[in-house]
């Protein structure tokens, strides 16, 4: 089998980063969805909380579901 050319600390960098970038593009989403159909600056900022918070939920979630089914293909 051929091994990983990243070491486990670039790896781990790599992975925080994308994980990131998910729950920004959660929540940005958010926010452009409410200026798309009229929201006031104000509105559409609760939003862009409002979508870090359930993308930092559905982070959580599917985290905890990858390392099941990692945990099951081993």
């Amino acid at each position: 089998m051929v091994e990983s050319s990243l070491t486990e600390e670039k790896r781990r960098a790599a992975s925080r980063r994308l994980r990131i970038v998910f729950v920004a593009l959660v929540g940005l989403s958010g926010g452009f969805v409410a200026l798309a159909t009229g929201a006031t600056p104000e509105t559409a900022l609760a939003a862009v909380g409002g979508g870090l918070l359930v993308g930092a939920v559905l982070l959580f979630y599917l985290v905890r579901v990858g390392r099941e089914w990692r945990g099951t293909r081993r």
